[in-house]
């Protein structure tokens, strides 16, 4: 049928690609009018779509209207330079750009005979990174290691932990499962948790060991130790332990040399999680944040969450790849070839969950390439001058307090109660949490913290500038006063 979309053609991929291109260029123009979190109720798209596809093609600007129309409504604004929750979820020109090459040459390249490039790109951008890191050589790919790009900061936690899990019951026995213990702090990702369920470790035996404010919710070694030595005088058995550099709710970093040093005395899988923080130590001024790293056995951290590379893409570099791979290798026939029996090659299927794996090096190389080590350096300087910034902003207004130290670009802070009335402070900031996010010119999380409702402002995205921060400021502050004006 004349004009019709086929399956793959090069002039009509040009001529609908240009009005793609053109329709995300001129979103990001406007992003900034619409509202940041999504005003929407549950439902809402099911009454504005019909119940069943539709049996004849349709025209592109149908589609895009549609998008316009009845999809964007029910987008929360994760690029939005008024996003400030949770941790960001960077996009960039260079991002995308490489996200569209993956997307264009669609391969898959679980081995290294399914696209040698794929294979040999990652390993080279995770060398860049590890390097711009300063990781210890043990965990670039001239050595035993190596690094891999995961989907996210779970699925690398996950396959550590099956690796440590599978290397432990190798020497103590495969019914030993029951007897095996993880550990972390109370501020540890949730990531660890769903590990240990889907690993088979019973939760009983994951130890979210108790923080508090003296040492500014980091894991504390003497608290670990007394946590190991206990469940080995019952008989359990300790291997592995996870650290953080950059907490969920507060940015906290936890003492790496000193965890690494009791992880490797008592022959425990260390293994670091810096999925949001590791991106700053690219900054010789933030790289002491991660000292110590030299102890373990694998580091984390989210390229997508702060590094201007499109989601998905999370580095995880290991000393050991064989522990990877003898934990999670399959060779079935179908898959056998020259350069895998040989052993000279590396096949990442062998290093993560899923068979099937993106092109995902692509749009980080472009990232590293098109910006360059000190423009990437420059932007995550930029975030967090913006984030002290707000800082002084909420300490110059003494009815709000901050509540945790800032390390990076995240800012705990709380409306004070009127009368120091502790049981009305928790409402009083989830209300004041829930006024500023409905007025859709801002979006900020929350966490809990000493059994406080904290409010947290997390700048990261890619467009924020002061002006943006200086806004969101007077957004808090205007309905803070409506909400004390109305006590």
């Amino acid at each position: 049928m004349e004009g019709e979309l086929r399956p793959m053609d090069a002039e009509q991929l040009r001529e609908y690609g240009h009005q793609m291109v053109d329709f995300i260029a001129d979103y990001y123009k406007t992003i900034e009018n619409f509202p940041v979190l999504s005003q929407v109720e549950p439902g809402y798209l099911h009454k504005l779509l019909p119940d069943s596809a539709p049996n004849q093609p349709e025209a592109l600007q149908n589609v895009l209207d549609d998008v316009r129309v009845k999809i964007l409504p029910g987008v929360t604004h994760w690029q939005s330079p008024n996003y400030f929750a949770y941790y960001p979820s960077n996009s960039s020109v260079a991002g995308f750009l490489g996200e569209m090459l993956s997307a264009g040459i669609n391969m898959i390249g679980f081995s290294w005979i399914t696209s040698p490039a794929a294979t040999e790109l990652e390993m080279i951008v995770l060398d860049w990174l590890g390097k711009m890191l300063k990781l210890p050589e043990e965990f670039l790919s001239s050595g035993q290691g190596g690094g891999v790009i995961q989907g996210t900061a779970s699925e690398a936690v996950l396959v550590v932990l099956l690796a440590a899990r599978d290397k432990v019951l190798t020497r103590v026995g495969k019914d030993s499962l029951k007897k095996l213990v993880v550990y972390g702090s109370d501020q540890t990702h949730s990531a660890l948790q769903k590990a240990c369920q889907i690993a088979g470790v019973h939760l009983d035996n994951c130890r979210l060991l108790k923080t508090d404010s003296s040492k500014n919710y980091a894991l504390s070694p003497d608290i670990l130790c007394d946590a190991i030595s206990q469940d080995m005088s019952n008989g359990l058995i300790p291997f592995f332990l996870c650290a953080t550099v950059g907490t969920t709710s507060s940015a906290t970093v936890d003492p790496l040399l000193a965890l690494g040093k009791i992880a490797k005395k008592y022959g425990m899988w260390f293994h670091v999680d810096a999925a949001y923080a590791g991106s700053a130590c690219i900054c010789p001024e933030y790289r002491c944040y991660i000292d110590g790293v030299e102890e373990a056995d694998s580091f984390n951290m989210n390229a997508h969450k702060w590094f201007l590379t499109n989601f998905d893409c999370s580095a995880l570099w290991v000393k050991d790849r064989n522990a990877l791979i003898q934990s999670l290798s399959t060779n079935p026939e179908f898959l056998k070839n020259k350069a895998s029996q040989a052993n000279m090659v590396v096949d990442y299927k062998d290093w993560q969950i899923p068979l099937g794996r993106r092109f995902r090096s692509l749009k980080l190389w472009m990232v590293l390439r098109l910006y360059g080590v000190a423009n990437l350096q420059r932007y995550i300087r930029n975030h967090i001058n913006l984030a002290k910034y707000f800082e002084g902003l909420v300490t110059g207004d003494s009815r709000f307090e901050v509540v945790a130290p800032r390390l990076f670009s995240l800012v705990c802070f709380r409306l004070l109660p009127p009368d120091n009335d502790e049981n009305h402070g928790n409402k009083l900031n989830h209300d004041l949490l829930d006024a500023a996010n409905s007025t859709g010119k801002i979006f900020i999380s929350h966490t809990v913290l000493s059994g406080k409702y904290i409010l947290r402002f997390a700048v990261g995205a890619p467009l924020t500038e002061e002006r943006h921060v200086t806004a969101a400021w007077k957004v808090l502050q205007d309905e803070a006063s409506a909400l004390l004006g109305s006590l």
